[in-house]
């Protein structure tokens, strides 16, 4: 079992299993929110066990599709932890143990800025990979 928190403690989970995959997002909202490196967990896996009221929602303007949850003390980005799909993306860093996958893919490298290197060899695709 994995645990994971927010900078401050205030929330804290656990996973059941390991994530599925590891990816790294590009955009410019991923970036401006500290969460360009996430994990796919599944929702019966994860388990928020402390801190579900520090958990606040940004809820995207017209023309974008994700909200970013983050806590509401520290600003610890947490993705869609609060999803409801059966699988979702969170912040690799909010793992505190060590994750057993390595990165899969990077997505919108068109948004990539240019001092930023890709150092690994993972599949690139300018924007979603679906």
């Amino acid at each position: 079992m994995l645990s994971g928190s927010c900078c401050c403690q205030k929330i804290q989970f656990r996973l059941k299993e390991q994530p599925s995959m590891m990816g790294t997002c590009h955009c410019s909202r991923c970036r401006k929110v500290g969460a360009s490196i996430m994990v796919f967990v599944k929702k019966e896996s994860l388990e928020i066990t402390e801190g579900k009221d520090f958990i606040g929602t940004y809820y995207p303007e017209e023309g974008y599709k994700y909200k970013r949850d983050f806590c509401i003390k520290c600003g610890t980005s947490l993705g869609e932890i609060t999803s409801e799909e059966n699988s979702f993306p969170i912040p690799a860093n909010t793992i505190d143990g060590e994750i057993e996958l390595e990165n899969s893919f990077h997505e919108f490298i068109s948004d990539k800025p240019k001092w930023l290197k890709i150092c690994d060899e993972a599949k690139q695709f300018s924007g979603h990979p679906c």
